[in-house]
């Protein structure tokens, strides 16, 4: 009798952690993203010198996911160093990686591409196509690619001109997944307070002024949106900003991007959560729910290194079709996993 008791508290117990989980999901990680295809999540985020790639039908079990070092870089190219925010898309049943690199100075950061023919992408093999840049060519990070009436558009953050000094948001059309059509429009710049942490130059972090960076689209009943972070990342200020679309159909018309006055989603004190930015969208395995992913830090005054790890939660929607992402949870809230 006892054995059989013994049996059925593990059982229980088993049955309960596979349902429920706590943040964070690995003990390291910035820049999450996943993609969800065929049943899985394909999930990925900076390691800095390499593009890895994990399996899961559970992202809150991405610990003990299956995981592919997808490419190593050639040394001493333009793309060598510093890869960063990488991710990965299915587009006509082909797969593409999309990552910010450079050559070991920061100046020269781009955005390149590389594409796998096969539709699964632990199969085949990814193929770099090399850079992949609006007309100015400028400096450029944190690409997020979607597809909007049949046409693909990137946003990205960038230079308005080659100097280190404040980041924003462009956004451009694309002929194709490996190319984009024609110049870039900017469509957002940091002007807020809670934008504008960080401007003090240091001995160890780069000099700032002002950051917009991380856009990801978002799409819900016909609105659209674009959530951003700001302010410095190196700060416990980093937070996430919303842009939504008022125009027509044209996304290039920049005055058709209106910025909420207030972020959206900020470090909570009172969670122990700190910095929380630079984050992406996914929806439960249903389909019904929908959760943000993103990086944060469990103390202040962590900045913007290694001790960033990866956390999801569930998000709302209010009655006039906007997200509410509500606060960051702390590491002791026990919550349900996606809805299967």
């Amino acid at each position: 009798m006892k054995k059989y008791l013994i049996l059925f508290l593990f059982t229980a117990i088993s049955f309960a952690q596979q349902k429920t989980f706590t943040n964070p999901i690995l003990p390291s990680g910035a820049d999450p993203y996943s993609t969800y295809y065929k049943g899985y999540y394909y999930y990925t985020n900076t390691l800095g010198n390499k593009l890895v790639l994990w399996k899961t039908k559970d992202l809150s079990d991405i610990k003990n996911a299956e995981s592919k070092v997808i490419w190593t870089p050639p040394k001493n190219t333009n793309y060598s160093a510093e890869i960063w925010a990488p991710e990965f898309h299915i587009i006509n049943g082909k797969w593409y990686c999309y990552f910010a690199a450079d050559n070991g100075d920061n100046n020269n950061h781009r955005m390149y591409v590389l594409e796998n023919k096969s539709s699964d992408p632990f199969k085949g093999k990814f193929e770099f196509k090399g850079k992949i840049a609006a007309k100015t060519d400028k400096w450029a990070i944190d690409g997020n690619v979607f597809e909007h009436k049949k046409q693909l558009y990137m946003i990205w953050a960038g230079w308005e001109g080659d100097t280190n000094g404040q980041q924003n948001i462009y956004i451009a059309k694309m002929k194709n997944p490996l190319q984009i059509d024609g110049d870039r429009i900017m469509i957002s710049s940091p002007t807020n307070d809670w934008e504008t942490h960080g401007a003090l130059h240091d001995d160890v972090n780069p000099p700032q002024v002002n950051v917009n960076e991380g856009p990801q689209f978002l799409e819900k009943n016909g609105k659209i949106f674009i959530v951003f972070s700001a302010s410095g990342c190196w700060t416990d200020f980093y937070a996430l900003g919303l842009l939504t679309f008022n125009g027509s159909d044209n996304l290039l018309d920049a005055s058709g991007w209106k910025k909420s006055q207030e972020p959206i989603f900020k470090q909570s004190d009172k969670n122990k959560v700190y910095a929380p930015g630079h984050n992406s969208f996914f929806k439960s395995p249903d389909g019904k729910e929908d959760w943000i992913l993103y990086h944060a830090n469990s103390n202040p005054g962590e900045g913007c290194g290694n001790k960033r790890s990866p956390r999801m939660q569930k998000i709302d929607w209010d009655s006039n079709g906007f997200p509410v992402l509500g606060e960051p949870v702390s590491e002791e809230t026990i919550l349900a996993i996606p809805s299967k």
